[in-house]
């Protein structure tokens, strides 16, 4: 699998999508600082809603292949500015999560992982795991 960082909000997914992509048991928690993987660096949440850690996503990113925009759709804020994944100048992927709830904005998701310049949109449920071999494939020959 490609080396990849994933980025999104606090309670997007990010951790419960490592430990589903690499077989680890699920264990709900809470990120506190970077958290490095085999192929898979985690990010806090914190790191995308304050503009001041941009710098250290940006650093952490460098060894990686691409990159993972999570959205939730629940969610209905964009914290990604239009044309984030520029500043990155590799591979971006976009995963909407938890596509399972019905109370989730789909399309306004889509936008939002556009806008913020996504090459590619996956949607996944990790509680379902519906998308989930097909990203991972995706990861593995990217």
């Amino acid at each position: 699998m490609k080396s990849v960082i994933l980025i999104g909000k606090s309670g997007a997914g990010k951790t419960t999508l490592i430990q589903k992509l690499l077989n680890q048991p699920s264990e709900n928690r809470k990120t506190q600082s970077l958290e490095f993987f085999s192929s898979m660096i985690d990010t806090p949440g914190e790191y995308l809603e304050n503009k001041s850690y941009y710098k250290a996503l940006l650093v952490s990113s460098i060894e990686c292949d691409a990159i993972l925009l999570l959205q939730d759709p629940c969610d209905e804020v964009c914290f990604y500015p239009p044309g984030f994944a520029t500043m990155f100048n590799k591979h971006t992927i976009g995963v909407i999560t938890k596509i399972d709830r019905y109370e989730g904005n789909i399309e306004s998701a889509m936008k939002c992982l556009t806008s913020a310049g996504a090459d590619r949109i996956f949607m996944i449920s990790s509680y379902t795991e519906e998308g989930l071999y097909e990203l991972k494939k995706y990861l593995e020959y990217l």
